[in-house]
């Protein structure tokens, strides 16, 4: 059964770093895109980052571009997201997801993502 399981959130002052993974079980890895999302009480979820299956094209939304970085590790059969710079807007539960992908096929940005995590959660003081 595929598995996504996500790990590193905590707590961290504003301007901060962290580093979440999300390791993957029951799929061929290298053959989906992985992405990221967030949730916040109370709002939708939102896209964060996603990356392409062997690394070479990222897409990030506006709110993280230049303080979030996605990479993986297809040896691994996991995904992170380094985060630099947090805010305490950066505050909601992190979910990473992943996307069955042709060759060269989109890094999409929505929500048309295969299989989901259960989150973990980050939480940013001010």
């Amino acid at each position: 059964q595929v598995q996504l399981v996500e790990s590193g959130g905590g707590l961290v002052q504003a301007g901060g770093s962290l580093r979440l993974s999300c390791a993957a079980s029951g799929l061929t890895f290298s053959g989906y895109n992985m992405g990221w999302f967030r949730q916040a009480p109370g709002k939708e979820r939102e896209f964060v980052g996603a990356i392409s299956r062997s690394g070479g094209i990222s897409n990030y939304a506006d709110s993280v571009k230049g303080r979030f970085t996605v990479s993986r590790d297809n040896a691994k059969n996991t995904v992170y997201l380094q985060m630099s710079g947090l805010k305490p807007e950066d505050t909601a539960v992190y979910i990473c997801a992943a996307r069955f992908t042709i060759d060269r096929g989109e890094v999409v940005t929505d929500t048309r993502y295969e299989y989901w995590g259960q989150g973990t959660q980050v939480t940013v003081s001010s």
